[in-house]
């Protein structure tokens, strides 16, 4: 791409960034204001914290399997007009991930914090009609944000990425939602590996995804299946000049309500087995410089409390 015409389109990002920036600080400056009336006109809510772990993550650009020990803060709710959910993930990794490789000596372990909130306005909450049309229960229009921050010696993610879009909510036993979103990305990585870069805050190129998140009970069992399947569509070049790759991310678990298992409250306590499986991790092509570290295939132990 000539070079006047890639800094037209960086132009033309960073005004779209800023719009959805803008967009999303009055949503949030909207939210914000009303909490007080949200909170009293909460339908429901649950709230849990969580361990997961396994021993094949992958990173971009190291070719090591990396056990981690995954700790989680989660919580949904459904109020007036529609629902919120936040989820907010700290992954200790062990010492295949180093937190920092200075002078060519690697050090420490990585560890990230991951913040993921998504709220959801409900046509027919709003509406105060009912559309629901075979076999779609509602429909919705989602708005949200991901934060990171990671301190490791490869790439120290800083990512921040606005998302808006709509959804589509289906009438199964438990939850069924899809939606289509809109994402604006920019992430500021810092290498200390030998030969590592720092850059300055970097955009990518506004790009879509699909997401679909599901929590279904398995019949009248005590066994419930749930996760998220997302495709991330390329977003232009990276901070170096290269092309990115299409991203699909799958976390899927079978969780068994052991609470309920022994005559004790519904979906309080729940343990089970899980699988991630991330091809092209963060839009790095595992077939190009990222390596293998860019196809992670783990499966995982979980545990859950609700309270």
């Amino acid at each position: 791409m000539p070079r006047c015409t890639h800094m037209r389109e960086q132009k033309r990002e960073k005004k779209s960034e800023k719009r959805a920036a803008r967009l999303m600080a009055l949503l949030a400056w909207a939210g914000a204001f009303s909490l007080p009336s949200i909170a009293s006109a909460l339908e429901w809510s649950d709230t849990s914290v969580g361990w997961r772990y396994g021993t094949q993550f992958g990173e971009p650009f190291n070719p090591n399997d990396i056990a981690k020990n995954i700790f989680s803060l989660t919580h949904a709710d459904g109020w007036k007009y529609g629902s919120n959910f936040l989820n907010i993930d700290w992954l200790i990794s062990d010492d295949k991930d180093p937190k920092d490789c200075t002078g060519g000596v690697c050090t420490g372990k990585a560890q990230e914090i991951y913040l993921v909130y998504r709220g959801t306005l409900s046509l027919n909450k709003i509406s105060g009609e009912n559309y629901k049309m075979g076999p779609v229960r509602d429909w919705g229009a989602t708005f949200g944000i991901d934060l990171n921050h990671k301190d490791d010696a490869g790439y120290n993610s800083r990512k921040r990425m606005f998302v808006l879009g709509p959804r589509v909510m289906f009438d199964v036993p438990g939850f069924l939602d899809v939606g289509v979103y809109a994402l604006w990305e920019s992430n500021a990585p810092c290498s200390t590996y030998p030969g590592g870069t720092c850059t300055p805050r970097y955009r990518y190129d506004t790009h879509p995804a699909l997401d679909i998140t599901w929590g279904i009970p398995l019949g009248s069992t005590n066994f419930f299946f749930q996760g998220y399947l997302d495709y991330i569509a390329a977003k232009g070049l990276d901070e170096f000049g290269q092309p990115t790759a299409p991203e699909t991310h799958l976390d899927a678990a079978v969780m068994y309500d052991v609470g309920a298992a022994m005559g004790n409250e519904k979906n309080r306590f729940k343990i089970g087995v899980g699988y991630e499986w991330w091809r092209n991790k963060f839009g790095n092509p595992y077939k190009g410089p990222a390596g293998p570290g860019a196809f992670t295939k783990t499966p995982m132990v979980r545990a859950e409390f609700h309270f």
